[in-house]
């Protein structure tokens, strides 16, 4: 059932998308957000992707990295919820996932870049959008200088996109401020806001 009709979840049932430039810190926040209990259990999405892993990554953890060919494949198929081409590289969100989890009663937690997240936001009109920012700038390049993770030019990429993402933050439901070194900080605003959210819509079900 990848395509087609839509699938409504349980009653409260969320789907939270988190955002931001590349830097500012989306992955430790959300690592950070799974050791928030809740009940029941969150379900973190992990994204389809062609780009390269890198050292650290595990498949099917950090993503399910895919050759172009299978990720086309995917998305002609209907098995993505979105899918886009960032920074060279394809990303798609597994639809049958979403649903599963949604179900099951599970708030989903899906990490997208922001044309992405327009693109569910379209589809999904029930979904929550958070934009994580960081203090300025500066502190932005500064963090993805020192990941290390990409080429002279990538990081040229990013750090120009960077701003042009940063511009797109009107368009989310509820912007949090991602300072460096607070981590935990900002994962509990986030599970505050999730929260907060559920107990003022209780019996709304989000249609995927």
């Amino acid at each position: 059932m990848s395509s087609g009709r839509t699938v409504a979840g349980k009653p409260g049932a969320l789907l939270v998308i988190v955002s931001g430039p590349s830097g500012v810190g989306k992955d430790t926040v959300i690592n950070a957000l799974r050791s928030i209990p809740a009940d029941p259990p969150r379900h973190f999405v992990v994204t389809c992707t062609t780009r390269p892993r890198r050292a650290y990554e595990e498949d099917g953890v950090h993503y399910h990295f895919l050759t172009r060919e299978a990720f086309l494949a995917r998305r002609e198929a209907g098995a993505l919820l979105e899918a886009n081409e960032v920074h060279g590289h394809w990303y798609g969100t597994p639809r049958d996932e979403v649903r599963r989890a949604l179900r099951a009663g599970r708030d989903v937690i899906l990490k997208i870049d922001v044309q992405g997240a327009a693109v569910v936001k379209q589809k999904v009109p029930e979904a929550m959008l958070v934009f994580l920012v960081p203090p300025t700038l500066e502190d932005l390049f500064s963090r993805l200088q020192a990941r290390a993770t990409e080429t002279a030019d990538e990081l040229d990429v990013r750090q120009r996109n960077a701003a042009l993402e940063l511009s797109r933050q009107k368009d989310y439901d509820h912007v949090v401020l991602n300072e460096t070194g607070q981590v935990e900080r900002t994962a509990a605003r986030i599970d505050a806001i999730i929260r907060a959210e559920k107990a003022a819509h209780p019996d709304r079900r989000t249609r995927v």
